[in-house]
């Protein structure tokens, strides 16, 4: 998780949501990514779907079962579906998302009776640090 605040903090300095994602495989990093919404103008780059990208680049498969994902905050309904999709093993996420989140925090897509692929998840891991980052992120902005 440390690797995704780490990217999420560069997110934070390019003006970015500061949200960071990291795949891990067998202990070993596979890719790191971050929000790159602003400085592409493209809404669809959020660090989770930067980060599988660069994964199946990197591993040259299309399913990346095995692989584990650390994120900064509580994914999307885009993002929860690209996860499931990629057949991702283990979600570990930080900071809940309340309005936005679809892992646990509203749409529950994850869940039992849910059409898509069954992943371990694991909520609030280094909670504070990554909801302390957004709220410092947020209120610079206003």
């Amino acid at each position: 998780m440390q690797i995704a605040l780490d990217e999420a903090r560069l997110a934070a300095l390019e003006g970015e949501v500061p949200v960071g994602a990291v795949i891990v495989k067998d202990g070993t990093v596979i890719s790191a990514a971050h929000n790159m919404c602003e400085t592409k103008q493209n809404s669809l780059l959020h660090a989770e779907i930067i980060a599988i990208n660069d994964a199946i680049d990197a591993l040259g498969t299309s399913r990346l079962n095995g692989c584990d994902m650390y994120v900064t905050l509580e994914p999307c309904a885009m993002c929860c579906g690209a996860i499931s999709h990629a057949r991702l093993s283990r979600l570990y996420f930080g900071a809940y998302d309340k309005i936005g989140g679809c892992a646990v925090s509203n749409k529950n897509l994850f869940d039992s009776n849910s059409p898509l692929n069954r992943i371990e998840l694991y909520c609030g891991i280094c909670e504070d640090l990554c909801s302390d980052l957004l709220k410092d992120f947020f209120k610079k902005l206003r």
